[in-house]
């Protein structure tokens, strides 16, 4: 409301940066890191058997990505997002990752 009235006193308008504001994904915040896990996950991935969507299925898990970024690509734990934050941006990529199914013992 102040804002409102000072433009108003004044007759100049404030531009809001709006869209600076927030948490940026953390493919924007580490550039090299959508390239890095699509080099590490395009030789473990295949298309829809069915060809019924556009997407690849990863033949590995978000952890596994995580823990190849670590070991062959170099990139510290600290600076990586989560095992889940992973998952979400292989997704976001437009890959499905495979379902492990827990075996009965």
């Amino acid at each position: 409301m102040q804002l409102g009235l000072d433009e108003r006193r004044s007759g100049i308008v404030c531009v809001d940066n709006y869209q600076a504001r927030g948490r940026h994904k953390s493919e924007v915040v580490i550039a090299t890191l959508s390239s890095a896990i699509q080099e590490l996950v395009d030789v473990q991935a295949q298309a829809d058997p069915k060809f019924q969507s556009t997407f690849l299925y990863a033949r590995i898990s978000a952890r596994a990505v995580r823990e190849a970024l670590i070991t062959e690509k170099g990139y510290d734990e600290t600076q990586l997002p989560s095992r889940q934050t992973t998952g979400a941006i292989l997704n976001r990529m437009g890959y499905r990752l495979k379902k492990l199914k827990k075996q009965n013992r």
